[in-house]
């Protein structure tokens, strides 16, 4: 059953069309991976889910809601968070609390609860607490203990990347966009990484759309593939199906790539 229906999607840069006529679905509780070439379209289809850029015409439903023209605020209220190619993270705050942050929008207490510190308020703000260790926990013993308490920007690249993820993972998202996740990261910490996304999909049936170059993460982690070029759909299916299709080799994956 699809948690989320993109149809006849289109967005125009001045005179360079960076989505055209797209459309797929994605399965709830599957992972599915949406490669391409660089300038391909991905992380402005991403832009065009979350609501950061409205798209010139098409729908983008979620649960059976169009999500197009709403706030980005309101379609995380809905359920669908993300990550950024590049890490966005609060650096001087801590690990836990660039958690707690995201966590807020779930909240009820108001400011007036907040500043006199009612009981409701320190019992909401201890749940917000414990939610946020626990998405931290997904990443084993790397966000845990004492570093609660070190400031995002002390982590080391791979740890900020882990962070982001937590953070996303923080207002209990329904659907999870992941921007290339494992840039940057050595293949062991790419490995570590693959697993730990593939295990927070099995233990807790999260929906996951996942940008990302590396193949080798791409088969390890997909139920599904979309593959764009220029803004359009090219292929679709499992990974095997389109590492094969001729139109993928050309444009993207190349022949020993795909073999």
């Amino acid at each position: 059953m699809a948690i989320l229906e993109i149809d006849g999607l289109v967005k125009d840069f001045g005179g360079v069309r960076a989505i055209d006529e797209l459309g797929f679905g994605v399965d709830e509780g599957r992972i599915t991976s949406v490669i391409g070439p660089n300038g391909a379209g991905k992380t402005t289809l991403f832009n065009l889910m979350t609501g950061m850029i409205k798209p010139d015409r098409g729908s983008i439903v979620f649960e059976g809601r169009n999500l197009v023209g709403l706030r980005p605020s309101q379609v995380l209220a809905l359920g669908l968070a993300r990550t950024f190619q590049n890490v966005r993270l609060f650096p001087e705050m801590t690990v836990r609390e660039n958690v707690m942050v995201a966590r807020h929008c779930r909240t009820r207490s108001g400011i007036l609860s907040a500043i006199l510190r009612t009981p409701a308020f320190r019992r909401e703000e201890e749940g917000t607490r414990k939610r946020a260790e626990q998405a931290l926990a997904i990443f084993g013993s790397r966000l845990v203990g004492y570093r609660f308490d070190q400031t995002a920007i002390s982590l080391s690249y791979a740890n900020r990347r882990r962070l982001e993820i937590a953070r996303a993972l923080g207002p209990d998202p329904k659907l999870l966009l992941l921007d290339e996740p494992t840039a940057g990261m050595n293949p062991q910490e790419t490995l570590e990484l693959t697993r730990q996304i593939r295990r927070l999909r099995d233990e807790t049936g999260l929906t996951i759309v996942f940008i990302e170059h590396d193949m080798r993460v791409v088969k390890g982690v997909s139920d599904h593939v979309v593959v764009l070029d220029y803004g359009r759909k090219i292929a679709e299916g499992p990974y095997d199906e389109v590492a094969h299709d001729p139109h993928v080799i050309e444009a993207y994956l190349g022949r020993k790539a795909a073999v």
